[in-house]
């Protein structure tokens, strides 16, 4: 057996044993990537697509066509910018810095549905803006916030669905429906919020099968992701796009390259189409709106689809993985175009804050324990947290550790 098979099995065999870790695209993956470097601790999850959407008349632009959201390259220093709470785990009151809002969390558990299956179920906590609280629902299996976190796109419980709901979060209703032809999954928006990308899917990719030599459950080997709609969202409408599975023809059980959970995201500019591919050679793939497989464009070669941040507003920079060499938790962000790195505090990026802070996972300055995490603001250039949350509890895909969901100005 060569490196590369060694590779392709060891990767197999953690994406089997994990949960899903949370997208926004917290929850895009299965597979959680962890390491250690030089005895450090290091914990990167899923990434997934961002939660950065749209309501539901999209007013994110003017009568025009020029964009008028906040430019978000400024650093938030005052604590009246900002909603904290230190105290609390998993939240009860908003969190929120510089426009950037925890508009909901999940906490997740795996439900046996026979002796053979189970099912990932996520009970979703979603951001009352009239309150200022976090209020449980669990009507859906499936949520994208819009910025302002006043309306999100859902799925209903059972996967996958056959139409995509616009909830106006204050008052919890849902203001339209969009039915598709081929059942959906996973939602996330474009940055400009004008584009809801959907990924399909044959089957639940939250299900969970027993494993071989394993009492736990796991995914299945093939995935059944089939495609993807790029749909306009005052509208409604779009177009579904084929993507067919590639099998892994070096597998003796014939599975795919891909985890049963694999979402599709757009680019920055809406005019391509990527997802994760944890046996590919760059991590990921990239496609045109028909389907056609392409290289990566300029600017998003750097993409990581296990960090949840992504790129910062203005494109130039890409949330990176766990560096943990000037602090024992650190992780990098990327320029856009030279791939330079530089080193930031926190543990795992999670959103952006402008363009010179994120907010993060992170654990106390005195623990040793890589799991138990809080969020903090952190800041380029700056050894300062800040936090924003009480600690979580519990191992990763331990009951009750909640996930975030961020939504962009």
């Amino acid at each position: 057996m060569n490196v590369d098979e060694l590779m392709r099995d060891a990767l197999r065999e953690q994406a089997a044993e994990q949960p899903p870790a949370a997208a926004g695209f917290a929850d895009r993956v299965l597979a959680v990537r962890r390491r250690r470097r030089n005895g450090r601790l290091a914990a990167a999850a899923v990434a997934a697509v961002a939660a950065i959407a749209v309501g539901v008349a999209v007013p994110l632009m003017d009568s025009g066509t020029r964009d008028v959201r906040p430019s978000g390259g400024g650093i938030v220093e005052e604590e009246k910018d900002r909603k904290a709470h230190p105290d609390q785990s998993p939240p009860r009151d908003e969190i929120a810095v510089g426009g950037t809002t925890l508009a909901a969390y999940f906490i997740s558990e795996t439900v046996q549905k026979s002796p053979d299956t189970a099912v990932y179920e996520r009970t979703y906590y979603l951001l009352d803006p009239e309150t200022g609280k976090y209020a449980k629902t669990e009507n859906w299996s499936w949520v994208a916030v819009a910025p302002g976190a006043k309306t999100a796109a859902v799925l209903e419980r059972d996967l996958p669905a056959s139409r995509i709901g616009l909830l106006d979060l204050p008052t919890g209703k849902v203001q339209r429906w969009i039915p598709v032809e081929h059942d959906v999954a996973g939602l996330a928006f474009s940055r400009d919020g004008r584009k809801l990308i959907a990924t399909t899917y044959s089957d639940n990719p939250d299900r969970r099968i027993k494993t071989e030599g394993s009492e736990g459950w796991g995914q299945p080997w093939e995935s059944s992701r089939t495609g993807f709609y790029v749909l306009d969202v005052a509208s409604g409408k779009g177009d579904w796009t084929e993507v067919a599975s590639e099998s892994d023809a070096d597998d003796p059980m014939g599975g795919t390259f891909l985890n049963s959970r694999q979402d599709f995201a757009l680019t920055d500019d809406a005019r391509h189409v990527w997802s994760g591919h944890p046996m590919g050679d760059i991590g990921k793939e990239f496609w045109d709106l028909t389907g056609k497989k392409v290289s990566a464009p300029a600017g998003e070669e750097h993409l990581n689809w296990f960090v949840d941040a992504g790129k910062s507003p203005n494109g130039r920079l890409v949330a990176g993985d766990f560096g943990g060499k000037k602090w024992k938790t650190s992780s990098y962000v990327v320029d856009a175009m030279t791939g330079a790195k530089t080193e930031v505090r926190g543990q795992q990026l999670l959103a952006w804050v402008g363009n010179k802070q994120l907010i993060a996972w992170d654990i106390g300055k005195d623990d040793d324990n890589e799991f138990h995490q809080r969020l903090v603001l952190v800041t380029i250039g700056s050894d300062k947290t800040v936090p924003l949350s009480g600690f979580r509890q519990g191992n990763d895909g331990g009951a009750g550790r909640w996930e975030p969901v961020f939504a962009q100005p």
